[in-house]
């Protein structure tokens, strides 16, 4: 690919306009969003170095399009950043010039930075005529925030995984996010209904026409609104105004105007996207990007709206005219107001650097762009093109009346309030929407209620009296339109983020959304418990506001970047290495007391909710295991009760866990997956007994609470080994099970056992590296060379190195090779040769010939063995046997597992592991207590 001038822009749409906008002289290219990225590891970002940080390709994709990048520069001469008008948009172009700069081969080129606001023709030539160098203020602003952001995770979310069993991660916005819906269902936890009481009375004036007021003010002094407190209050009211005449006591009118709502910015699109179309703030921003990067119209790829991040209210001055005229010729010139509207933002650390978001064409009507793009887009067009012309159209005017009625003796008074929309004005074209469907239903109502024609001293008659009752409600939980709000309003993230942070919230299971609203999963509830406990002022939200301060002065040049992060990390160290002594049972004891009230709320009998249902004499509190928190009894051993940690029912206070129990099916098979106990423990069954097979079955490993299984982590076990990753070194898969010994690591033939710190469900790539840097190879474990198929059974026949010399292997029987017999010149004939020699002799022989071996070097074959061995039926768990008691409980498999008690024996008095006795180990498997001192597991990096 050949030209002076490479431009650069991320995704391939925006390439696809650009190219045909600046046709053969310039090539365009995509980045494909960002190139590189912190590596997902320890030390990307080091304090002790002044913050130095390492950056890496974000994957094979990334590789691939920076290559084509660095081999069309070879022969530019210039090359333009055009990425995105904002800090990402900056921080995108900085690493492409990085990376070239890095490469060989590029010569004198010169870089320039091209911002636009809009994918159109106009606009995209005109920002070539004004290129400018990077911004290295909003450089070192990204830098500041992507160091932040790391620091946080990669040392908060340890401490989770470790004091915190079943927590996924921390983040410095999100879990200050989390903690606003955490609050939130403790108010209304903590809310209790109030009653109250109103009393309206339906009036006829002389001229037959009716209408309504309410109760104000009774015996001179007016009602607030718990004055009628009950029934029996409101009914001697209600008795007292039936004896009374009325008349109109005074009547005022006004003339009120209301003005419409400012342009979008991607704060306030989010929010009425989700309440006009039901679009999460994710869907919001991925059909806008599809807006702003365009279709093809009339062959011309063109943008339809501008850039969808931007927190800025202003309008080009063009736009302005553009819209306003079409406002004059749709609707009229009373639609059009004497000057153009203004707009300034009143979020906190609005950076307002952009236009709003508006269409590119605002004669571009919904309608006609209907057949280029699908439905969402139509419709979030529709919604961004009404919200513009509505923001420059004329005031809505209503017509308000108030109206006091007064008994005769003047001993009550009621109002009746009504409005009549005078002139229509913006309400014509749009109406802002609100969080809550029944406040905004009744303010249409109120706002469209008419009053007849009053005046003052008219009489009325009563014709009935209406008492009503009303309950206090609690506060609402947020929608995502308006947590969204809320964490504006704190000045807490940015608009352009607030997307990402919903949706990890969800993916981590910390929250849920219930019929549009955010619900907090008790795994969140635990987390936001333990932060604001151990970690208050990292999740107040005046500090996470004031840090975003902070990093919009770095992006202004008001403050230097790296003090920014030097006085967070100075504090932030101090309070993790705080932690570091902190105990499990200091943990419990602190959840426990501030989540009691949720989880043990009193119950409608009178019993005290932390009762244990099975012994009658425990205390019910929080417990934490490997997989997490549950509820359990203080008298265990003896009392081994546990729930899940969650609110219960009405009856399940009293339920104990019962086996069998069943966990659901398998998607794949459809069989049912049960929970059951047996002599040996508790263990996972997969389908029955009825076709005479042997179930796959699975003990719980220890570490996990029988009531805190599901069918998710019950599937997960039955599936073991599972693939964590591929080594970055060497390329090959890292795997993670169950064997003999308990949980394990595998990478090519060396293995590694998992710490007690360490859990096989969720042990994360950076964590399996570490441990397996200490591994050693075991030698035999993979064949040198493989040889072919044995003639008889169809089974590989191999070279392998044992300790003691090479030897070839078929099955389980082995043969050395004899003096002058090189592994890379030994035939399939020759090794089938030596196997039958070997079996004439009657043995299956050790890897160099000597006696059968020892029962470690047995042990150590067994141990080889052990991942194959997982492909296999597992045996009942009435076979299975603990070989010690650090090690986790699991069924065996294949022979082991298939031979029954005595196979079980036999496989413990040959490697000489039979150290439990089978009492021991029940107890062992059914232990939630227990467990609940261990250390917490980590979770995936």
């Amino acid at each position: 690919m050949t030209g002076e001038n490479l431009v650069i822009v991320e995704s391939p749409a925006k390439a696809k306009a650009l190219n045909k906008y600046l046709g053969s002289a310039y090539t365009v290219l995509a980045s494909y969003g960002h190139v590189r990225d912190l590596p997902a590891k320890d030390g990307s970002v080091r304090p002790d170095e002044d913050f130095a940080m390492d950056w890496t390709l974000v994957g094979e994709r990334a590789k691939k399009h920076v290559d084509e990048i660095a081999q069309a520069a070879k022969s530019a001469k210039r090359i333009y950043l055009a990425t995105d008008p904002d800090r990402e948009g900056e921080a995108i172009s900085w690493h492409v010039q990085e990376v070239l700069s890095g490469r060989r081969g590029l010569g004198a080129v010169e870089f320039k930075r091209i911002t636009f606001n809009e994918i159109t023709k106009s606009a995209v030539l005109k920002a070539f005529e004004q290129p400018r160098d990077l911004n290295e203020e909003l450089i070192q602003a990204y830098l500041a925030r992507r160091a932040l952001d790391y620091l946080v995770g990669f040392t908060l979310s340890p401490v989770l995984w470790r004091k915190l069993p079943g927590s996924r991660s921390a983040g410095r916005v999100q879990s200050v996010a989390l903690r606003l819906i955490c609050d939130r269902e403790a108010e209304i936890e903590d809310f209790r209904a109030q009653e109250f009481w109103t009393v309206e009375i339906v009036f006829r004036t002389e001229e037959g026409a009716e209408f309504t007021a309410r109760l104000t003010h009774l015996d001179g002094a007016k009602l607030d609104k718990f004055a009628l407190g009950n029934e029996e209050m409101a009914t001697r009211v209600v008795e007292r105004l039936a004896q009374l005449a009325y008349r109109v006591d005074s009547v005022e009118r006004k003339e009120v105007r209301r003005n419409p709502a400012p342009p979008f910015t991607t704060s306030t699109l989010q929010q009425e996207a989700s309440r006009k179309l039901g679009f999460s703030a994710s869907q919001t921003m991925r059909t806008a990007q599809r807006l702003y990067e365009g279709v093809e119209i009339g062959g011309e790829t063109v943008g339809l709206i501008t850039y969808m991040r931007t927190d800025g209210l202003q309008l080009a001055g063009e736009a302005v005219a553009a819209t306003r005229g079409l406002i004059g010729e749709s609707y009229g010139d009373r639609y059009v107001p004497d000057a153009p509207r203004v707009y300034k933002s009143t979020a906190k650390n609005a950076q307002e650097a952009h236009e709003a978001i508006r269409p590119t064409d605002v004669r571009r009507r919904p309608a006609e762009i209907q057949q280029y793009v699908d439905r969402n887009e139509a419709r979030l067009y529709e919604l961004i093109w009404k919200r513009t012309l509505a923001c420059q159209m004329a005031s809505a005017v209503l017509d308000q009346m108030t109206v006091d009625v007064a008994a005769t003796d003047g001993s009550a008074v009621l109002r009746a309030t009504g409005s009549v929309v005078k002139f229509d004005g913006f309400l014509r074209v749009y109406e802002e929407g609100q969080d809550d469907a029944a406040a905004e239903a009744g303010a249409q109502a109120a706002e469209q209620r008419r009053l007849p024609p009053l005046k003052k001293d008219e009489p009325v008659d009563r014709q009935r009296i209406e008492p009503q009752q009303h309950f206090t409600q609690p506060p609402p939980r947020y929608t995502e339109a308006s947590l969204v709000k809320k964490l504006e309003e704190l000045g807490i993230g940015r608009p352009s983020t607030y997307a990402t942070i919903l949706q990890v919230l969800q993916d981590r299971n910390y929250v849920r959304l219930e019929k549009k609203r955010f619900l907090p999963e008790d795994r969140g509830r635990l987390v936001t418990a333990f932060l604001t406990n151990f970690f208050q002022r990292y999740v107040e939200y005046d500090f996470t506001a004031k840090l975003e301060e902070q990093l919009d002065d770095i992006s202004g040049g008001r403050i230097d970047w790296k003090q920014v992060l030097r006085d967070f990390w100075a504090a932030f160290a101090s309070a993790v290495d705080g932690t570091k002594g902190l105990s499990i049972s200091q943990v419990i004891d602190a959840l426990d007391a501030a989540l009691g009230p949720h989880f043990f709320p009193p119950r409608a009998d009178g019993k005290n909710p932390r009762g244990c249902p099975a012994c009658e004499g425990g205390r019910l509190g929080l417990k934490l295991s490997r997989t997490g928190a549950f509820i359990g009894c203080s008298n265990y051993p003896d009392c081994t009760y546990t729930r899940p940690l969650a609110v219960p029912t009405e009856g399940e206070e009293d339920e104990a866990l019962t086996f069998p129990r069943q966990l659901g099916h398998d998607p794949e098979t459809g069989l049912p997956v049960t929970l059951r106990k047996g002599p040996f423990g508790v263990y996972i069954q997969l389908g029955g007994d009825e076709n005479g097979e042997k179930p796959r079955r699975v003990s719980l490993p220890k570490g996990y609470a029988p009531a805190e299984i599901t069918l998710e982590t019950a599937l997960a076990l039955l599936a073991l080994p599972r693939e964590v990753g591929q080594h970055p070194e060497s390329g090959k898969p890292i795997l993670a099970g169950i064997g003999r010994y308990g949980p394990y690591l595998k990478h090519g033939t060396a293995y590694k056992s998992l710490t007690e710190d360490d859990d096989v469900l969720s042990i994360g790539m950076n964590r399996a590296v570490e441990l397996l840097a200490t591994a050693k190879e075991r030698p035999g474990a993979e064949p040198l060379r493989d040889l072919g198929t044995h003639p008889d059974d169809g089974k590989p026949v191999g070279v392998f190195k044992g300790r003691f010399g090479p030897y070839v292997k078929h099955n389980k029987t082995m043969a050395s090779l004899p003096g002058g017999v090189e592994t890379e010149t030994v035939t399939l004939d020759r090794a089938l040769e030596l196997l039958a020699a070997k079996e004439a002799k009657g043995g299956t022989g050790k890897a160099a010939g000597k006696k059968g071996g020892s029962k470690k070097a047995a042990a150590a074959e067994a141990e080889q063995a052990k991942p194959a061995a997982k492909t296999a039926k597992p045996a009942k768990a009435k076979d299975t046997k603990e070989t010690k008691p650090a090690a986790k409980s699991t069924a065996k498999s294949g022979k082991n597992g298939s031979g029954g008690k005595a196979a079980a024996a036999k496989t413990e008095a040959k490697t000489g592991s039979k150290k439990t006795a089978p009492k021991k180990t029940a107890a062992s498997a059914k232990s939630p207590a227990k467990r609940a001192g261990s250390t917490a597991g980590r979770g995936d990096d």
